[in-house]
């Protein structure tokens, strides 16, 4: 009896051994924004066990207004972020080593949004209007472009007029602004659903302009990829999050769902995430999540083309690396 006792405790013991062992590696994920279908691609690759079969325990947390992602991770609260690369780069020139490991998006989704009655056809009739502009970093393509057109920002009839404008489109609705700052996946919608038509608008896209920035990348502390569990666990993760835009891209009423589903707030409706999701389905445009580095390059160079007071003073070394994706092709 005292045998079997010994024994029974010797498996239950090697059983527990196997199960700690076997445990799924924890991730945390911190969103730019709030839980809207900007990131449908992870809440998918979360929600269709896509995580799970990579062997991953992931944690996926919402932005908001109040939150930086850069501060996040500098603190500890997140292994990956999502960031714009010009807040990134601000941000790694300042002294916080982010790295871009992974870039969703192929595309840009910003641009800035006119009523026609303005006068505003071209950016040449900018000057002397009033424009509004996100800042907490959503400001830099923004200053560079105007640094291009040879525009101040400080007013007068040779310059532009910047107005700091909420994560809202009231500035143009109440022609507080002749132009505000948009997405092409959310805002301008919301301009539309307030009653201005598309035939009274003069949409400016960033991608049109040559000022187009990287968008919604993939950022790690740099240290954390000297490490190789940790490079194999977020090649896995990079893998995994692609699988759920993939599907997202296929059934972006499904995604929208899932997406619904995990808003705790209950302020999303089903209507605009189901028009988010296709519109983001545009941006991320098939990628496997492998940075384009001539588009990385392009980033560098609009953020360093800002005049007298550029985002960022010199290019960057080491702000993106290959080392997670090209591990995953060989997965």
């Amino acid at each position: 009896m005292k045998a079997s006792l010994i024994g029974a405790a010797i498996l239950a013991s090697v059983a527990g051994f196997s199960g700690a062992a076997n445990a799924a590696d924890a991730l945390t994920l911190q969103l730019k924004w709030v839980t809207q279908g900007q990131f449908a691609g992870y809440y998918v690759a979360k929600e269709k066990g896509y995580y799970d079969e990579a062997d991953l325990d992931v944690t996926i947390k919402p932005g908001g207004p109040d939150i930086a992602p850069e501060q996040v991770i500098a603190g500890g609260g997140a292994d990956v972020i999502v960031d714009w690369m010009p807040a990134a780069l601000a941000a790694r020139e300042k002294g916080l080593p982010l790295v871009n490991i992974a870039q969703p998006f192929a595309k840009s989704g910003m641009e800035l949004t006119c009523r026609k009655e303005t006068g505003i056809e071209s950016p040449e009739d900018f000057k002397g209007k009033t424009l509004g502009v996100w800042f907490s970093g959503n400001e830099y393509p923004f200053l560079s472009w105007m640094s291009k057109l040879g525009l101040s920002t400080e007013g007068g009839p040779d310059g532009v007029t910047v107005i700091k404008q909420g994560f809202n489109v009231d500035p143009l609705i109440q022609k507080q602004a002749d132009c505000i700052s948009t997405m092409t996946y959310n805002e301008y919608w919301q301009v539309i659903d307030a009653g201005i038509p598309e035939d009274e608008l003069t949409v400016f896209k960033y991608e049109d302009q040559g000022v187009a920035t990287l968008e919604d990348g993939l950022y790690v502390m740099e240290d954390s990829l000297n490490d190789p569990a940790t490079v194999d666990k977020l090649a896995r993760f990079v893998e995994a999050s692609m699988k759920g835009w993939a599907y997202a891209a296929e059934n972006p009423d499904e995604a929208a769902q899932i997406v619904l589903d995990n808003d705790m707030t209950g302020a999303q409706t089903e209507e605009h995430q189901k028009r988010m999701v296709r519109e983001i389905n545009k941006l991320v445009d098939g990628s496997d999540g492998t940075l384009d580095t001539a588009a990385a390059e392009n980033t560098v160079s609009v953020l360093m083309g800002g005049g007298s007071d550029p985002v960022i003073t010199r290019k960057p070394e080491g702000a993106w690396t290959a080392k997670v994706t090209d591990k995953l092709k060989k997965m």
